[in-house]
């Protein structure tokens, strides 16, 4: 597991015994550290913090972060007595005292462990031989063959909390509109500092769902991610949001035979009860072809991207809102699933539709077998031929461009060094590779930068553990963030193509509390509209937000709608029937939920800075 940072509680176990670091004597006296067991009818078991040492406390040169470890009952640290029998006590903090400091060295190949190391004389944190009462802590020199000497960190239980969720009547009216009026409570009062909170479910549209009345939709390919990050396709049979117009966010489903779909947002929370054809497929259209909608000019509206089997065809979108030709232009004999453009499968070959040189017109990237190719658009629209080799042989499924595996090792496009160019990132089995890209375009031999992030610390699938690169405070550098198995971990961007060591900066989300991708969603996006990423979570009683404090730090996750999860009460909702995506349908600058459940369209609005609960 990773370092915690300092917010997080949590339990020291040994290894070797199984036993849980503590005193004797309640958690705020001063006395000698033990491992113990703890009875399930008895007091728990005690918890600590870590706070790192800044810069320049006890006159040390900071190479390696040292650690004070702090009892967060009583307030009391780890300390080296100096005593003869080397015992370790908890005792008052002294601010500079090197014999309070300690780094926490990882155990080589065995994920989760770690050293504790006195920063005085490097001696680590070990048992004195078994009594008939608890194991006494001692200090010992290093010893790589001690399983006796090696620590486990257990996060602390999360402490959500949740509020009263505020409740919509839906009124009907002759003509069959649906209107928003808030339910009548005592309980409300409009404040400009309220808590993020979203209203209950309304059931906006008896279309799109996978009931029979509502259409029976089946997704048969993939499905864009919830926080609809930048690179999604979407297959057949898949029901997304997305910006048709300028300033919209209208639903869109892919149907077989008839191609795009919509249903327009109202702008007030609703959309249109009819369904219209937005962009009919094409004559040779395939179940295998992927869609997604994207501006490629730079114009302000979107245009229909399709990988068909003949390769790329672009719809673009006219002033009118028409796309244009009806079944999409071959704009480039490549990225396509036929042979014939170089058979490129969903399940093996990621592609991207990104701007990498900053010119503001997309591009398109993807990884094959033998690694990543590129066709850049020029100032006429035209996509450049692919050439007849790969730019960089890096990031493919072939052992020759390092064995990357979709469902195993997340790739990304993303300018990390701010200089406008898109580079490469992945998370392979030993951890973080990227490849920067040059004032020419030619993006350099990969460099392994971070140790973590991959399958051999734990992070087993794409799917399991989902990552992203992404400013957690909306300025300089972007930062990984991934719902590992502990938790959140951050790693923050140093703003040159490297990266600070991961931390655990939140104990919920992750595996050990629960979440798993089989039955629920997790992402990122800014829920109050500061410009920072909040969490997001699709749980078993609904929706959790860990709110961004604006530094990058979380707040505890708190649960804002009782609707969208997975337990009955809250819906039933399941990650391979139901949609769910948080967009703005209203206009006001807030995200809502908007989930495709089996009858239909629900919607939940967001009430964030509007309303809380007395």
């Amino acid at each position: 597991m990773h370092v915690p940072t300092q917010e997080l509680k949590l339990q020291i176990v040994n290894a070797a015994t199984g036993k849980t670091l503590g005193t004797k004597a309640t958690p705020g006296t001063d006395g000698a550290l033990v491992v113990r067991d703890f009875p399930e009818n008895g007091p728990g078991p005690q918890q600590w913090q870590l706070t790192p040492v800044q810069p320049g406390q006890g006159g040390q040169a900071q190479e390696e972060q040292a650690y004070v470890i702090r009892n967060a009952a009583g307030g009391k640290v780890l300390d080296n007595s100096a005593a003869a029998d080397r015992g370790v006590r908890q005792w008052d903090a002294t601010v500079g005292r090197k014999g309070q400091q300690w780094h926490v060295v990882p155990v080589a190949g065995e994920a989760g462990l770690y050293f504790i190391e006195g920063v005085t004389d490097g001696a680590v944190l070990d048992l004195a031989d078994p009594g008939p009462d608890d194991t006494r802590v001692i200090l010992r020199a290093y010893d790589e063959n001690a399983a006796s000497q090696r620590w486990r960190f257990v996060t602390a239980e999360p402490e959500r909390t949740s509020d009263p969720v505020l409740r919509w009547g839906a009124l009907s009216h002759w003509n069959g509109r649906r209107s928003w009026r808030l339910a009548r409570s005592t309980a409300l009062r409009p404040t400009p500092d309220a808590t993020p909170s979203f209203s209950d479910m309304l059931l906006v549209l008896t279309r799109f769902g996978s009931d029979q009345d509502a259409g029976g939709w089946k997704s048969d390919g993939p499905s864009p991610s919830p926080g609809g990050q930048s690179g999604w396709w979407a297959g057949l049979g898949a029901r997304f949001l997305a910006a048709t117009r300028a300033g919209r966010a209208d639903i869109v489903g892919l149907k077989p035979a008839k191609g795009a779909v919509t249903s327009s947002s109202e702008g007030d929370g609703t959309f249109e009860d009819a369904e219209r054809i937005l962009h009919p497929a094409a004559s040779s259209a395939s179940p295998a072809d992927l869609w997604t909608l994207v501006d490629t000019t730079g114009d302000g509206r979107p245009d229909v991207v399709v990988l068909a089997t003949d390769g790329v065809r672009v719809s673009a979108q006219d002033e009118a809102g028409v796309f244009t030709p009806a079944g999409g232009k071959l704009v480039l004999k490549a990225f396509g699933h036929g042979q014939q453009a170089g058979g490129w499968l969903a399940d093996k070959h990621p592609r991207f539709l990104i701007d990498t040189t900053g010119d503001g017109r997309v591009d398109i990237v993807g990884c094959h077998d033998d690694g990543v190719w590129i066709s850049l658009q020029d100032e006429d629209g035209k996509f450049a031929p692919i050439g007849g080799e790969s730019v960089l042989k890096a990031f493919g499924r072939a052992e020759k461009a390092g064995g990357w595996l979709a469902d195993k090792h997340p790739r990304f496009l993303i300018d990390t060094t701010g200089d406008g160019r898109v580079d490469i990132v992945g998370c392979h089995d030993d951890g973080v590779w990227i490849s920067l890209q040059d004032e020419d375009g030619t993006f350099a031999e990969p460099l392994y930068v971070l140790d973590d992030f991959g399958t051999d610390q734990g992070w087993t699938s794409v799917k399991e553990h989902p990552r992203s690169l992404i400013s957690t405070t909306n300025v300089g550098a972007v930062d990984i963030v991934g719902f590992g198995p502990q938790g959140v971990v951050v790693a923050r961007g140093r703003g040159d193509g490297t990266f600070e060591p991961s931390k655990l900066i939140l104990n919920d989300f992750g595996h050990a509390q629960g979440w798993t991708a089989t039955k629920h969603l997790r992402f990122l996006t800014d829920v109050t509209g500061d410009g920072t990423p909040d969490i997001v979570g699709f749980g078993d009683e609904g929706v959790w937000v860990s709110h961004n404090r604006g530094d990058g730090r979380f707040d505890q996750a708190q649960l804002v709608c009782r609707g969208f999860g997975h337990n009955d009460d809250a819906g039933a909702w399941r990650v391979d029937r139901h949609p769910r995506f948080l967009a703005d349908i209203t206009g006001d600058g807030r995200v809502d939920i908007i989930g495709f459940g089996g009858p239909g369209v629900y919607v939940a609005r967001n009430l964030y800075r509007r309303f809380r609960t007395r």
